[in-house]
């Protein structure tokens, strides 16, 4: 089995909310990627909340992955993503 690869990821905008009050946070997500190497059933394990967690969804949804193979073959799988927030 070798799983998929990240070849195209989007970073998440920060909330309002969360820029003003210089909140720092991680989403957790549980996702599939599909044998065509698409985010499919996206959703989340462990919000942070202040409006990020639909920022983090939205980016996500962009992501494009190398599919996993199984004997050469792609192949669906589930895997956990985070997406961190930081204000510097």
């Amino acid at each position: 089995m070798v799983p998929p690869k990240v070849i195209r990821s989007v970073d998440p905008e920060f909330s309002e909310e969360a820029r003003q009050t210089k909140f720092s946070g991680r989403v957790q997500f549980a996702l599939e990627v599909d044998a065509k190497g698409r985010p499919n059933n996206i959703w989340i394990a462990k919000p942070a909340g202040m409006g990020l967690d639909r920022n983090a969804v939205e980016a996500i949804r962009q992501y494009v992955f190398t599919p996993a193979t199984c004997h050469g073959i792609a192949v669906p799988v589930s895997l956990f993503i985070d997406v961190n927030f930081s204000i510097f």
